[in-house]
């Protein structure tokens, strides 16, 4: 057995996942279509291949634990210019992701990494591309809305061939989800 890269986020559901991930191939981004559209836990890690086992029982721990919790995206920000990337604002849900990736890399548990960058929920639209495709994507996407009641997360590998494949779901140990939580799902882009 060898090593594999993994990774764990948030999906963001339909048919936002898909919208966003079209608006992010038309601003010239390559890796669009191998990256489902997503609000990170775990950036990209390297583990070895035997430890997989491990990293889904301490991933059923955290799931279990969790409990349903609001998520909303309005406007955009970046990171630029420490980091090319321009990204749709998580609004509602932060609070939650933060404390989620937090469990998820438990200095005891089987993924424990530090950070490259202090922890940010987003949703990653242009990474990467030409400066004039950023700032359309800043531009284009400021009015962005959507939200949905998140009810759980993702373990994802990444391929030989850079395309990131869902390995299992977690659904959290929550039956009730918080009427907040179940407001009907809207999205849109401001057209011109």
């Amino acid at each position: 057995m060898g090593t594999v890269t993994i990774g764990v986020s948030i999906a963001v559901p339909e048919p936002h996942g898909s919208r966003l991930q079209q608006l992010r191939a038309g601003f010239g981004d390559a890796a669009a279509h191998g990256i489902p559209t997503h609000v990170t836990l775990l950036p990209p890690t390297e583990i070895d291949e035997a430890s997989l086992p491990a990293v889904e029982a301490h991933l059923t721990e955290v799931a279990a634990a969790g409990r349903p919790f609001p998520m909303r995206l309005s406007g955009t920000g970046t990171f630029r210019p420490l980091s090319p990337v321009v990204f749709v604002r998580v609004v509602a849900g932060a609070e939650a992701c933060t404390e989620l990736q937090q469990q998820v890399r438990d200095p005891a548990g089987p993924v424990a990494r530090e950070l490259q960058f202090p922890y940010h929920p987003h949703v990653t639209v242009a990474h990467g591309i030409e400066e004039a495709a950023m700032d359309r994507a800043f531009e284009e996407l400021a009015g962005y809305e959507a939200e949905w009641p998140c009810t759980g997360f993702a373990l994802y590998e990444q391929g030989a061939d850079g395309v990131w494949r869902k390995l299992r779901e977690f659904t959290f140990g929550g039956s009730v989800v918080p009427p907040q939580a179940g407001r009907v799902e809207r999205g849109s882009v401001p057209t011109r």
